[in-house]
């Protein structure tokens, strides 16, 4: 076939007579014409048939096959029909014209014909014809391209009417589906893809189409124009199985009229499977971190526990003592009552400072069921520098803690977030004790970004090495000697498991500085609300 888009135009001059054909020839050459001559009807059919001709210059009055059956063949093949057929003919009345518009004509032409006329009306529809041919192949190349695009993609798409019945749908809608396009078409979307009731099958959309469709999916874009997109909705296939979908519905619209819906849709069971599995997972994980946590309080606590059993054998030294004094206070001839009543308070008392050590302890090893509170981080780290106080004695060192009056409460989970702070510090207390210095380990805390507090534990030890950037939170790597390397580790963990981030600094003053943030707890209940 001739490519449309570079080659001439044809003109195809069909006439009986030979001098006519020869004036037509004349008057159309060397005009950017490629020209074909036919003196009947039957090779006129041929040479358009062959050579698809934009314009066809005819004579109505020939033997055998005359201009207008010339004209119904033309008209009648696909191949030929979009050729401009302009009538030529000696018949100038109004039925004769009329008739040629009919049979689908271009135009009408009386003979004998003006050249300068001829040459206007063939250069007109030669161009038009180019034109429309042009448009009409760039739309089948867009209607491939579109057909191929919807062909590759993986959803399922329809095109529905306004009552729901699907007028196109993808090889992927087919396959979602369980069945095959042709099954697909015409048959109502809702009735197809919902059930109504306890899993009965709608009814027939035919009459009731609005009371049935009435809050399913999609109803609302093809009958209001409203666009819609759920997940999780449960759609059934041809063979009555289901399954959880995701969906796009857009109304569709011829102008202002709505004409229905294009709904693009998936099957989401592998995906909520997925899921699943990555809560499941995430649980997983969480338990492990809390596991793994609570047996690393309890091997702070062993490692404390000298510390410990002196802070809880005072008061009991003293309880026992005072309970002495007490009991030879009443065995007296004359007992002072007041005296034993001071000696029962003092009793009283250390029981008390017995008990809250305790509970300090208690409080520390319990696994804590996972959960986040609104915490005053200064009264958090108080505890946190009480329980320091043993590691502090231990490495003849001290702890202060400076927070600021402004300093907004956070959330987080209490018992994690002293376990870091903790860590921090007992490794603040023995690097400074190995670099042979008695300078206090200072916690400092301070707003940083917005929405987040900072809390600083500063040390005075010979520092960090350089080349301890990419690995310090690594599991397994200690710049103890018999450290086990998981102490950090964990910390980043536990404090991004709270939103927050930890890392380090070297000052110029010299040691390390370690840091985490929290997030402020005002900032979150803002961040809900909006």
């Amino acid at each position: 076939m001739i490519d449309q888009a570079s080659a001439e135009p044809t003109v195809l001059l069909v006439d009986d007579n030979a001098q006519n054909l020869k004036v037509l020839y004349e008057t159309l050459k060397d005009r950017g014409y490629r020209l074909l001559i036919a003196n009947d009807g039957e090779k006129a059919l041929t040479l358009a048939k062959r050579h698809l001709p934009e314009v066809i210059l005819l004579d109505i009055m020939m033997p055998d096959m005359d201009g207008w059956q010339v004209c119904e063949h033309l008209k009648a093949d696909p191949a030929t029909a979009d050729s401009a057929v302009v009538f030529l003919s000696a018949l100038d009345d109004m039925d004769a014209k009329l008739r040629a518009f009919s049979l689908g004509g271009a135009d009408y032409i009386a003979k004998p014909f003006q050249a300068q006329e001829v040459i206007a009306r063939v250069s007109t529809h030669a161009r038009v014809i180019r034109l429309e041919r042009d448009l009409q192949q760039r739309n089948r190349q867009l209607e491939g391209d579109q057909t191929r695009i919807l062909n590759a993609i993986n959803e399922g798409i329809y095109g529905l009417d306004e009552r729901g019945n699907i007028m196109f749908a993808n090889p992927a809608a087919a396959m979602i589906s369980g069945c095959g396009i042709e099954d697909l078409i015409g048959r109502n979307f809702f009735r197809l893809h919902f059930r109504a009731g306890q899993g009965d099958v709608l009814h027939d959309f035919n009459e009731d189409l609005l009371e049935a469709a009435a809050g399913l999916p999609v109803q609302a874009t093809c009958h209001q124009g409203v666009a819609e997109h759920q997940r999780g909705v449960t759609f059934y296939r041809m063979d009555g199985s289901s399954f959880p979908a995701e969906y796009r519905a857009t109304p569709k619209r011829d102008g202002e009229v709505l004409s229905g819906a294009v709904v693009v849709f998936r099957d989401i069971t592998v995906e909520l499977e997925n899921e699943q599995a990555l809560d499941d997972a995430r649980g997983m994980v969480q338990d492990q971190r809390e596991q793994l946590a609570h047996a690393s309080r309890l091997a702070t606590t062993g490692e404390m526990a000298a510390g410990f059993a002196h802070e809880v054998n005072q008061p009991l030294t003293a309880i026992t003592n005072y309970a002495r004094v007490a009991l030879r206070l009443l065995t007296a001839e004359q007992p002072d009552h007041a005296l034993v009543v001071q000696t029962l308070e003092k009793i009283e008392a250390q029981s008390h400072r017995a008990s809250e050590v305790i509970r300090r302890i208690r409080s520390f090893v319990r696994k804590p069921a996972s959960g986040k509170d609104v915490l005053s981080v200064a009264a958090l780290l108080e505890e946190t520098r009480q329980f320091a106080e043993v590691d502090a004695r231990n490495n003849d060192g001290g702890v202060e803690v400076q927070v600021a009056d402004d300093i907004p409460d956070v959330l987080a989970d209490p018992i994690q977030v002293q376990q870091v702070a903790l860590n921090l510090i007992r490794n603040a207390l023995e690097s400074t004790r190995s670099a042979g210095s008695r300078e206090p380990v200072l916690v400092n805390v301070r707003v940083a970004d917005p929405g987040f507090v900072r809390i600083e534990v500063s040390d005075h030890g010979v520092g960090l090495p350089e080349d301890s950037e990419q690995r310090l939170f690594l599991p397994f790597f200690s710049t103890k000697e018999e450290g086990m390397g998981i102490g950090l580790t964990l910390c980043r963990s536990l404090i991004q498991a709270q939103g927050g981030e930890i890392g380090f600094e070297r000052p110029e003053s010299g040691g390390a500085l370690f840091y985490f943030t929290l997030p402020v707890a005002q900032t979150l209940a803002e961040a809900g609300e909006a």
